[in-house]
C-alpha cells in the first residue's frame, strides 16, 4: 500500500467509523426513549434497560452503513480537491482510479461488515430483542401494573388498580380481558395479589364479579334463531386470571423476518403453514438482506465519480456534492419502491439486485472517462484569408 493509498484511507476510515458510531448512537437514543418508562415508572433495572436497547444496535448500523460510506467518501474527496491535493497528486501521475483505490478499499470491508451484520448479527440481535419483549410482557408483567393507571399488558389485556399496598395488595381491580376472540370478559374485585406460576404471573381475585359479553341463542327459541349477544354476570369470592398467555407456541409459530436467517427467508419450512402472500414477502427480504451490503460499495462509486470525475473549480465542487446526494437520496427511495414491489410479486426480486449493483457500475463507467459516449468535437479555428496583414499586436480570432 502506498504513502498515498495509507493516507486517503486513514482519512476515511476514522471518518467512516466516528460518523456510524454517532449517527448510530443518534438512532439509539431516539428509539430508546420508548423503554425508559420501564426503568423510570415500573421498575426495571437499568442494566436490563442497556441490553434490551443494545439489541437494536445492529438493525442500525446495518441500515445506515451504506448511506455513512457515501457520505465520508464525497466529502473527504470534495475536502482534498478543495484542499488542491488532488491537484498535485494528478500532477504526479495518478489516475482517477488510483486516486479512488483508497475508497474502495475501506468501502469493501465496509460490505463485508455489512454482509456478516445482516446474514447473520441482525437476525440473532432480534431473536433475542423479541425474546425479552416477551419476557417483560409475560414474566415480568407484574412490574406493569401501576397504581390508578390503566396499564396494557398486551395488546388484548389491560389491568387496573386504584391502589397498591406496601406489600403487593392490589386494591379496587378491574381487568379487561379480551383474549378469547369475540367474548370479552370485565372482572371487578376488591382486592388481590400477583403470585408466580408455571405460565408467568397470575394475580389472585377476592370477592368480585366476572363479567362475560358472549354471543348463544336464546332457550327455548325456534330452530334457525340467529344467536343474540348475551351478558352473564357471576359473583365469586376467588378467582385467578393468568396474566401471560397461556400457550407460548403462539408466539413462536409466526416468527418475525427479521429474526430470520437468509437461508428460512429463501426457503420457508412448508410445516410452519405460512401464506403465499408471507412467503413472497420472505423471498423479497431475504434477497434484500443479501444486496443491500453492495449498496455500499455502490454508493461510495457514486461519491467517486461526482468528486473525481468533474473537473477542478477553484471555489470548490459544492454543486457536485449536492447532485449526487439528491442521487443517492433518489436511489434510497428507489430501494423502498423496490422492496415493496418485490415483496407482493417475486418477479420484481432482479429489480433489488439491479438497484444495489447498477449505480455502482454505472459510476465506473463515469469515472473511466464514459468510453462510447458521444462527444462533441472542439471548435477549429477558422482560417485567416490569404493576403492579409494583421497589424503588429492584433490577436486573431
Amino acid at each position: 500500500m502506498s504513502r498515498v493509498t495509507r493516507y486517503i484511507s486513514k482519512q476515511i476510515a476514522l471518518s467512516l467509523l466516528a460518523v456510524t458510531v454517532g449517527l448510530a448512537a443518534l438512532i439509539w437514543l431516539t428509539q430508546s426513549l420508548r423503554f425508559i418508562e420501564l426503568v423510570l415508572d415500573r421498575g426495571l433495572s437499568f442494566a436490563v434497560f442497556l441490553e434490551l436497547t443494545g439489541l437494536l444496535l445492529p438493525s442500525f448500523f446495518a441500515v445506515i452503513l451504506p448511506i455513512t460510506t457515501f457520505v465520508v467518501t464525497l466529502f473527504t474527496y470534495v475536502r482534498l480537491s478543495s484542499d488542491r491535493e488532488l491537484v498535485v497528486m494528478r500532477a504526479a501521475g495518478l489516475s482517477d482510479w488510483r486516486l479512488a483505490r483508497p475508497a474502495l478499499l475501506v468501502a469493501t470491508l465496509a460490505t463485508v461488515v455489512g454482509l456478516v451484520l445482516q446474514t447473520w448479527l441482525v437476525p440473532i440481535s432480534h431473536a433475542a430483542f423479541r425474546e425479552w419483549q416477551y419476557e417483560i410482557r409475560n414474566q415480568m408483567a407484574a412490574i406493569l401494573v401501576q397504581e390508578g393507571v390503566f396499564s396494557s399488558v398486551s395488546s388484548d389485556l389491560t389491568v387496573y388498580a386504584r391502589a397498591r399496598e406496601r406489600d403487593g395488595t392490589l386494591r379496587g381491580i378491574l381487568i379487561h380481558d379480551m383474549r378469547e376472540p369475540g367474548a370479552p370478559v370485565t372482572i371487578l374485585a376488591e382486592r388481590g395479589v400477583i403470585l408466580p406460576s408455571n405460565n408467568g404471573p397470575r394475580v389472585i381475585l377476592l370477592n368480585g364479579q366476572r363479567q362475560q359479553m358472549e354471543r348463544a341463542v336464546p332457550p327455548n327459541s325456534p330452530p334457525g334463531t340467529p344467536a343474540q349477544p348475551r351478558l352473564t354476570v357471576l359473583a365469586f369470592g376467588e378467582n385467578s386470571v393468568d396474566l401471560a398467555r397461556s400457550n407460548r407456541t403462539e408466539d413462536s409459530r409466526n416468527r418475525d423476518s427479521r429474526e430470520r436467517f437468509v437461508g428460512e427467508l429463501l426457503n420457508p419450512n412448508p410445516e410452519e403453514g405460512l401464506q403465499e402472500r408471507d412467503i413472497r414477502k420472505f423471498r423479497a427480504e431475504g434477497h434484500g438482506r443479501l444486496a443491500s451490503p453492495f449498496t455500499a460499495l455502490s454508493f461510495a462509486m457514486v461519491g467517486l465519480a461526482a468528486a473525481l470525475a468533474s473537473a477542478f473549480r477553484r471555489h470548490g465542487g459544492g454543486m457536485t456534492a449536492m447532485v449526487a446526494v439528491g442521487a443517492v437520496v433518489g436511489l434510497l427511495a428507489l430501494g423502498l419502491a423496490v422492496g415493496n414491489l418485490a415483496a407482493r410479486d417475486n418477479r420484481f426480486i432482479p429489480l433489488i439486485w439491479i438497484h444495489a449493483i447498477g449505480p455502482g457500475l454505472t459510476a465506473a463507467w463515469v469515472l473511466s472517462g464514459a468510453p462510447g459516449w458521444p462527444r462533441r468535437a472542439p471548435p477549429m479555428p477558422a482560417a485567416r484569408p490569404a493576403g492579409i496583414v494583421l497589424p503588429r499586436g492584433a490577436a486573431a480570432e
